[in-house]
C-alpha cells in the first residue's frame, strides 16, 4: 500500500490515497493501529484516509493511533486539502472536505505550485453541554469545576466535531500531563472520552497548551483544540476574537467570527515523505 506522512504543527499522521488503494472496512482498525506504530510500523497519530464523497469534493475518513475512528480533526484536514492540490487530485483553490458527514470550507494558498497555508472553516463551535457531550447539571459548562484523581480543576467545554475540555493553569510546561491526560480523557463526565487542552493565558492574543488526545495521548498540535481554545478564552473573557495558540509543533491562528457564529483556524501543512509498505 503506498502513503504519503504527512504533519501539520507536528501533529502527524499517515495519509492514503483511497481512491487507489481499496481496503476493507473491517480492516481499516487494525491496519491503523500497526501503521501508527512508531516502533514496529511507519509512525503517526493515527491513519487518514482521503476517500470520493458524494456531498463534497472529497472525504477525510480519520482514525486515531488505536485504531477508533474520531470525527475531526484540524490539522488533519490541512493536510488532506494540501495532499490532494499536490498530488494532482484537484486544482482548485477553495475546496469542500467531508469529515464524518460534516462539510468544511477550505482556502489555498499557493507558492510555486504547491499548498502553503491552509485556512480552514471549521463552523459553529457546540456550546451545549449534551451536544459536546459533557455531564453537567448546566446547559453549558464554562469555568465549571472537575474532580480528577482528588484535585479540583475548572474547565470550559466545546465541541468543533469533537469533544474538548479547556484547562486554564499557570504552568502547563511542567505539567505531567501522561498523568493526569489519561484521567481526564475517561472520566465519568466524557461519554464519549475527551480530549484536553491545558492552555496558560500569555496575553491578550496568544496563549499557550498542551494537549491529551482521546485515543493517542499527547500530541505535539490539536487543530480543533486551538479552535476550542479560542472559543472557551473568549467566553472567558480572556482573550480579543483573533488568538494565537503556540502548540508543542508550532502556531496555529484561530478566530471565532461571534456574528457569523463560525471559526476559522488557519496554519501550515507539511508533506514529509511518501512511501509503500506491505499491509
Amino acid at each position: 500500500m503506498k502513503f504519503t506522512k504527512m504533519q501539520g504543527c507536528g501533529n502527524d499522521y499517515v495519509y492514503v490515497n483511497g481512491f487507489v488503494e481499496k481496503i476493507a472496512a473491517e480492516a481499516k482498525p487494525d491496519i491503523v493501529r500497526r501503521l501508527s506504530d512508531r516502533h514496529f510500523g511507519i509512525g503517526g497519530d493515527g491513519v487518514i484516509f482521503i476517500n470520493p464523497s458524494e456531498i463534497a469534493d472529497f472525504e477525510m475518513e480519520m482514525f486515531n493511533a488505536d485504531g477508533s475512528r474520531s470525527q475531526m480533526c484540524g490539522n488533519g484536514i490541512r493536510c488532506v486539502a494540501k495532499y490532494v492540490y499536490d498530488y494532482g487530485l484537484t486544482d482548485k483553490t477553495s475546496l469542500t472536505i467531508e469529515s464524518f458527514g460534516a462539510i468544511k470550507y477550505i482556502d489555498l494558498t499557493v507558492e510555486n505550485g504547491k499548498v502553503s497555508l491552509v485556512k480552514v472553516n471549521m463552523g459553529a463551535p457546540i456550546l451545549n453541554a449534551k451536544d459536546v457531550p459533557v455531564l453537567s447539571e448546566n446547559e453549558q459548562v464554562i469555568d465549571e469545576e472537575i474532580e480528577v484523581e482528588g484535585k479540583t480543576y475548572r474547565m470550559t467545554c466545546v465541541s468543533m466535531g469533537n469533544p474538548h475540555a479547556i484547562v486554564y493553569m499557570d504552568d502547563v510546561k511542567n505539567l505531567d500531563i501522561d498523568k493526569v491526560g489519561p484521567y481526564f480523557e475517561n472520566h465519568k463526565r466524557f461519554p464519549e472520552r475527551v480530549n484536553t487542552e491545558f492552555v496558560r493565558v500569555m496575553d491578550r492574543n496568544t496563549v499557550e497548551m498542551r494537549v491529551w488526545e482521546r485515543g493517542t495521548g499527547e500530541t505535539l498540535a490539536c487543530g480543533t483544540g486551538c479552535c476550542a481554545i479560542a472559543v472557551s478564552c473568549i467566553l472567558n473573557g480572556l482573550t480579543e476574537d483573533k488568538v494565537t495558540v503556540k502548540v508543542l509543533g508550532g502556531e496555529l491562528l484561530c478566530e471565532w467570527d461571534r456574528e457569523a457564529n463560525l471559526v476559522y483556524m488557519t496554519g501550515p501543512a507539511v508533506t514529509v515523505f511518501d512511501g509503500e509498505i506491505n499491509v
